[in-house]
């Protein structure tokens, strides 16, 4: 069909990345459904392309919360990919003393962005452990240290979490929904910025932030109420199976005191069958010798009879 034109063009169709733009914002729960339906409704008029949106795979947690946190705070994702470009570029000309404290500041702005995506996680309603957060800071490094995983990040269509791969370039086409996306961004939610890409202010590398005491009290602070939650509702839990396992061993004592009773009414039942058992062997041997003494009687009886009838 017409309709399906370009989908075999050079580069990903631009259809297809703004109907993946929408599916890669929903809550994982809701992305299959929605795909489904999705595809379900373009198949009439655009048979190929609904077979890209069926296609189209459901991104890992760690992946979908990267892909929120560029929808939700894209200028807190270009300030962190700005600085590993103006790290790349300028880590030629560095000292050796130079590079570690600039390596030191791309990972507390690393480490910074990974608490804001997992604060962003829980406001989306998904529990985010520690190893979706390792994998979340692993892809944001990826970002920093590699131009291709930036750009793979700005698109919003991770689908598993990326691997800074050290000399190599990181496979990036292999993590994004779409092949050949790098170069989309992602369209960002109300109010998080704008639609389109913005260079922003040059950025220049220096090794101390002012804001910083202020963005790492902040984050601690989010730290601590991301830990205080999880910890209250580890004791909430807690409780609730401590609560089980009291119920359980009532239930085992209750369980433990059945069967010692029906232990006993065993043994005695079989005391009383054994009892019966003598009894009846008794009555047995009781009614045999009263048979035989009753087979006596009958014959002397029948002899008495002969010789009363030899005198009749």
């Amino acid at each position: 069909m017409a309709d399906d034109a370009g989908l075999d063009a050079a580069g990903p169709d631009e259809r297809l990345l703004a109907e993946a733009d929408a599916l890669y914002a929903l809550a994982p729960g809701d992305f299959t459904p929605a795909r489904d339906a999705r595809a379900r409704e373009l198949k009439r008029e655009a048979p190929e392309l609904a077979a890209a949106v069926k296609g189209l795979r459901r991104p890992s947690v760690a992946a979908w919360l990267v892909d929120q946190l560029v929808r939700h705070d894209p200028d807190r994702v270009d300030e962190l990919l700005q600085v590993g470009a103006a790290l790349r570029e300028a880590q030629d000309a560095l000292s050796a003393d130079d590079l570690r404290a600039f390596t030191k500041q791309r990972r507390q702005l690393t480490a910074s962005v990974t608490t804001r995506a997992r604060a962003l996680g829980r406001q989306l309603g998904t529990k985010v452990s520690e190893s979706v957060a390792e994998q979340v800071e692993a892809t944001l490094t990826a970002a920093v240290l590699d131009a291709g995983a930036g750009e793979a990040v700005r698109t919003g269509l991770l689908v598993t979490a990326l691997r800074p791969a050290g000399v190599d370039p990181v496979d990036v086409d292999a993590a994004l929904a779409v092949p050949g996306a790098a170069g989309h961004v992602a369209v960002p939610v109300d109010g998080s910025g704008d639609t389109e890409e913005t260079a922003g202010p040059a950025l220049r590398v220096v090794p101390d932030d002012p804001g910083a005491d202020d963005r790492r009290r902040q984050e601690a602070e989010d730290a601590l109420a991301a830990a205080e939650e999880a910890l209250g509702a580890a004791e909430a839990e807690l409780e609730e199976v401590e609560e089980e396992v009291e119920d359980l061993e009532a239930r085992s004592l209750q369980a433990e005191a059945r069967v010692e009773e029906l232990r006993t009414r065993l043994a005695e039942a079989e005391t009383r069958q054994a009892r019966v058992e003598d009894q009846l062997a008794d009555a047995e041997e009781s009614r045999d010798e009263q048979r035989e003494a009753v087979d006596a009687a009958r014959a002397e009886r029948d002899e008495a009879r002969q010789r009363l009838s030899r005198w009749t």
